[in-house]
């Protein structure tokens, strides 16, 4: 073999071989630092659903490489026998807003935030049936009744809103949901209101009938309705009103003519006696 092609294949080797470890030293060194960047924390080894007080079959650790997630739990002693206050999924790091305090058990209790009311409002079937009365939805609390002192009791009953953007926190006793996620056929629902919002509401719930309305949770406006009766329903707004009677005019003041009579008035006193008289002057008496 010519000599100078041997040495052009030696000189070709020597430096695929540097360059080759070179590239081995670069990505080892990174691989090093990247798994000494990963930490383990405590994950769900299934779903659980909100209310259910971990166990430590509910619970696995999994490995995250760069930061840690603020408010990881990286101990399983730190997770055992708290309730969860939001839906976990699998494998999902747990964190320490998504349970409830240690101590403060599990159920619909749990989720209620400190401050905060859950207060139980009766609502007809067609509320608990129809779906929309899951937790995490945002509704409006309608009242409807015949409002106390009303001078006209003709109007019928009258509707307000009484409050606005109340997020469900369970319908019934059970706060899950179905498998296609509705709500439960039962009839009534817990509102997490405040503790002056849920004085307003028990009183509501004696006084008069309560409906729920769905809205957007995207639409946080607080509108300012202003109610209606029924009269209201049956008033013709678009046409002009019936013309009525006319008024008819007041009757003119009868105008007495004042005398400019002149009258003297004379006393006669006789003893214990007195007597009077009353005369017209000439010019009167013309």
């Amino acid at each position: 073999m010519n000599k100078r092609l041997l040495l052009i294949l030696l000189s070709a080797f020597l430096v695929a071989s540097t360059c080759s470890y070179l590239v081995y030293r670069l990505i080892g060194k990174r691989l090093l630092s990247t798994q000494r960047n990963t930490t383990r924390v405590v994950a769900a080894a299934t779903d659980i659903k909100l209310g259910t007080i971990l166990r430590d079959a509910d619970l696995t650790t999994s490995e995250i490489s760069g930061a840690v997630p603020k408010g990881a739990i990286v101990n399983l002693k730190d997770a055992i026998g708290r309730g969860v206050v939001a839906n976990l999924y699998q494998n999902e790091p747990i964190l320490e807003n998504r349970l409830a305090p240690a101590g403060s058990g599990g159920g619909l209790a749990a989720t209620i935030n400190p401050g905060m009311r859950a207060c139980a409002v009766k609502v007809d079937e067609v509320v608990g049936v129809s779906g929309f009365a899951t937790p995490g939805m945002r509704v409006d609390v309608l009242i409807s009744g015949t409002p106390p002192g009303v001078v006209n009791p003709n109007d019928g009953p009258k509707v307000r809103t009484l409050l606005q953007n109340i997020e469900v926190l369970s319908a019934g006793t059970d706060i899950q949901k179905d498998e296609e996620g509705k709500a439960k056929p039962v009839q009534v629902v817990n509102l997490l209101v405040t503790p002056e919002q849920a004085e307003n509401l028990s009183l509501a719930s004696s006084q008069t009938r309560i409906q729920l309305i769905l809205r957007n949770p995207l639409d946080t406006e607080i509108g300012k309705p202003p109610g209606s009766m029924v009269a209201n329903l049956y008033s013709d707004k678009g046409s002009a009103p019936a013309p009525g009677p006319k008024p008819s005019s007041p009757a003119k003041p009868r105008v007495v003519p004042v005398s400019t009579s002149r009258v003297y008035l004379v006393q006669v006193f006789n003893g214990s006696k007195r007597t009077e008289e009353k005369f017209v002057s000439s010019e009167a008496r013309q």
